[in-house]
């Protein structure tokens, strides 16, 4: 049978953050899907219409689709291939020799290899290495003696999209199409002309090196001002006052503030050029910057108080940007070994995690510290900082690298935060 003729429009492998939303939309503009997980509890929760994370607007959008009854489930790859299109959305992570670790696009391949039949197109989402896309073309004509771009299609459609915005932005965002031969995009624009938004089509090394180095874009972006929160504790400077001074009124200004630079993808695309780079280290430096920024917090806070041991300090935050319960890569959890290492209590409080923690007054009772490792809007809140002051220990030490008060103060006093703020609202 040619897959061309299939029932089935297109399938996910892997219902994850970028695979889930994904498979919703395209079941939402009337395709017919199919969901592949190996997870028991993920797909029982989509089974039961549970979103099981935090994606703006996607319950909703599950909801329908679970009526419309155009999602089918799977927990083998293999049914994958009751599609024309398969789409991959697998984790992509790093081996710490700083390289790609594909183990499981290689483990999805082998079990499509048997099912895959003319007409298929297999599309990569996750985010790759460069050579990928060309590696996989060429391990289906070494298995299987498929010519790429006339038997089966193969194209990188990067996934570009910011967690929490994937509504919003899956028809807005220029769809980047990486084929291996013309008609091999050509057959992957018609799949994501679903959506309505612009397709670029390009070469699958160009697709791989934009996505990665748009990550990295990022990644480099926040490292600048981190390295200069630490400068400025050195020499006694306010990185928030130094700031101002390099954005106010000035064409060639635009320094981002400073904070905790985390994520599953920032912290491991970098890798995917340095496994070849020219310019070993620079992009291991940019990371080693980001990846200080706990250490330098627990040390500013040392300097200040001294010793740790059997101090309570409480963290706030554990995911790894604002306003999400996504806590994959999060710096916090760096934080928090670092105090412990210190010997000091921690108690740890987010109310987006899935994970029950302390309630904020719970983890705030008697705290002589307290970090802000997340800049979640209720923390942002007034409200948080007031709190702060009511319960914690005497006038407790904050960190707050986000200047979610706007006061202007990495390393303050509660007292002080509060009388900050109130003069600068």
């Amino acid at each position: 049978m040619n897959a061309s003729q299939s029932t089935v429009d297109v399938s996910v492998i892997g219902l994850g953050r970028v695979g889930l939303p994904l498979a919703l939309s395209f079941a939402d503009r009337g395709l017919r899907v199919v969901g592949v997980d190996n997870d028991p509890a993920r797909l029982g929760a989509v089974r039961e219409g549970r979103m099981p994370f935090q994606e703006t607007g996607a319950q909703e959008l599950l909801d329908r689709v679970h009526a419309s009854g155009r999602l089918s489930l799977s927990e083998r790859v293999a049914d994958a291939a009751q599609a024309r299109h398969i789409v991959i959305t697998l984790g992509t992570p790093s081996f710490s020799h700083i390289e790609i670790d594909m183990r499981d696009i290689r483990s999805a391949l082998d079990d499509l290899l048997g099912v895959l039949a003319p007409g298929h197109s297999l599309i990569l989402r996750s985010t790759i290495a460069p050579g990928t896309t060309e590696f996989v073309a060429g391990y289906l004509t070494k298995h299987r003696g498929f010519a790429i771009g006339e038997d089966v299609f193969v194209a990188h459609a990067p996934e570009r999209i910011a967690a929490g915005r994937f509504l919003e932005e899956i028809d807005t965002l220029p769809c980047i199409i990486g084929g291996v031969g013309a008609r091999s995009g050509e057959v992957v624009a018609e799949l994501f002309a679903a959506f309505g938004a612009q397709i670029v089509q390009t070469t699958p090394v160009q697709a791989e090196l934009a996505k990665i180095w748009a990550n990295i874009l990022r990644y480099t972006h926040f490292a600048l001002p981190n390295l200069l929160m630490m400068d400025c504790e050195r020499y006694a400077a306010n990185v928030f006052e130094v700031i101002d001074l390099i954005n106010r009124d000035y064409p060639r200004g635009g320094i981002a503030q400073p904070g905790f630079t985390a994520g599953t993808c920032l912290r491991k695309d970098f890798a995917f050029s340095e496994e070849r780079s020219v310019a070993p280290g620079m992009l291991l430096a940019v990371s080693r910057v980001n990846e200080s920024v706990p250490l330098f917090l627990v040390e500013g806070i040392k300097r200040r108080l001294g010793t740790l041991a059997n101090r309570k300090v409480a963290v706030l935050g554990l995911t790894f940007k604002a306003d999400t319960d996504d806590e994959r890569d999060s710096l916090a959890h760096k934080l928090i070994r670092l105090l412990e290492r210190e010997l000091a209590d921690v108690a740890v409080h987010d109310p987006h995690v899935p994970t029950p923690t302390p309630t904020l007054e719970q983890a705030l009772d008697g705290a002589e510290v307290v970090v802000v490792a997340a800049d979640h809007a209720e923390f942002r809140d007034p409200r948080a900082l007031a709190v702060i002051a009511e319960r914690s220990s005497g006038d407790c030490l904050v960190v707050d690298p986000w200047n979610c008060w706007g006061a202007a103060q990495v390393f303050a006093y509660a007292s002080e935060l509060i009388t900050l703020g109130a003069t600068n609202a």
